[in-house]
């Protein structure tokens, strides 16, 4: 929007073992599909499966380690303001962005053969 095509930002370094996390989607999905059973699954199912259970779990870690940055005067992100947000910590319309993201960790954590 400044027309600076350099396209810098800032993070915290709080963040690298948040982000970490996502490599904890797939083995919890797959520990679902073990736990609900259910036999011979389409791969479409699985995959809707798999991205709504990732968007519920990103949102759980997004929520929770913002709310404990934010006691702590910590927290990089504040989404007071926008629409759908949940206490400035998340944001609802962010859940397609999410599915998708959660589907991408999996392919590339994914073991090869499976």
């Amino acid at each position: 929007m400044a027309h600076d095509w350099r396209l810098m930002g800032k993070t915290s370094l709080l963040m690298f073992p948040i982000y970490g996390c996502g490599v904890l989607l797939s083995p919890i999905a797959r520990l679902t599909d073990w736990w609900i059973g259910g036999g011979v699954v389409r791969p479409v199912d699985r995959m809707v499966r798999h991205g709504m259970l990732y968007v519920v779990l990103i949102f759980t870690m997004e929520y929770a380690s913002g709310a404990w940055l934010r006691a702590r005067g910590m927290c990089p992100w504040d989404y007071t303001g926008r629409q759908l947000n949940i206490n400035g910590l998340i944001r609802l319309d962010f859940a397609p962005l999410w599915f998708g993201t959660g589907l991408l960790f999996e392919q590339i954590t994914k073991k090869k053969g499976r």
